[in-house]
């Protein structure tokens, strides 16, 4: 049977009742693989969680070769580069609905 849950619907179902769920993982699961309509997805849905007794947690990135954390991100996003280090190799945001 088909689902007609929106796509924020069904983030907010996936990120309600798992584990912390990484970028990635949400962009398979909906196998939508542009981020950027998955974080803007994840923006709307903090703040649609602020009016009710939820909280959209982030888990920041981190830079894999040097272990700065992205701790200052008002808005869910994926870094390019660290700053510290200028590496790329910077580890997926992890997501959850508590």
């Amino acid at each position: 049977m088909e689902d007609w849950n929106t796509r924020r619907e069904r983030i907010v179902k996936i990120l309600s009742a798992s584990e912390p769920v990484s970028l990635e993982d949400l962009c398979q699961e909906l196998r939508i693989f542009d981020k950027r309509i998955i974080l803007d997805d994840l923006h709307h849905i903090a703040l649609t969680l602020k009016k009710k007794d939820s909280k959209l947690v982030m888990v920041p990135p981190t830079c894999q070769r040097c272990g700065f954390i992205f701790k200052g991100l008002k808005k869910p996003k994926m870094p390019s580069r660290c700053p510290k280090c200028k590496n790329e190799r910077i580890s997926s945001p992890l997501f959850q609905i508590k």
